[in-house]
């Protein structure tokens, strides 16, 4: 394989996490698809760890909200001389929608800088770590989220 192509798969992951967060269908094969067994997923008000549980976890977080929709920037990925792993950044703009009646705003949108690292396995390239720098924020957060700023 070569490095582009390597890099547009690293890439892809974090495409398809985002549109995937918006598509309703978070399901395990949906994690598995996207993470390796030990990955790491750390937002900045939580954290899960391993790939048990992980797509309950994604679906209890965006259970506050009525709707959403993530748009990713395309991210600049660095794979290793090794060709098994890579490093990856990219902007992301989040837009929450809250349900009907919920107090404050009713939109909660963030700009987001989104970090990983990814490993190529049996199965193909997986992310190891996720992580999300909140730099701006515009309307309610859901509650709970005011403590992490």
């Amino acid at each position: 394989m070569n490095p582009g192509q390597e890099a547009f798969e690293t890439s892809s992951l974090l495409d398809r996490y985002l549109v995937g967060l918006d598509d309703d269908e978070i399901d395990d094969a949906w994690v598995r698809g996207l993470f390796t067994e030990d990955a790491a997923v750390v937002f900045p008000i939580s954290r899960h760890d391993g790939i048990e549980g992980l797509a309950g976890y994604h679906r209890a977080s965006l259970e506050a909200f009525a709707a959403t929709q993530h748009h990713g920037s395309p991210a600049v990925v660095t794979v290793d001389e090794d060709g098994e792993h890579a490093t990856f950044r990219a902007n992301v703009l989040t837009t929450h929608v809250h349900h009907p009646g919920a107090p404050g705003e009713p939109l909660f949108q963030a700009g987001t800088l989104a970090s990983g690292e990814a490993r190529r396995g049996p199965e193909g390239w997986r992310m190891s770590v996720l992580s999300f720098q909140v730099l701006w924020i515009r309307g309610t957060p859901p509650n709970g989220a005011e403590k992490a700023r």
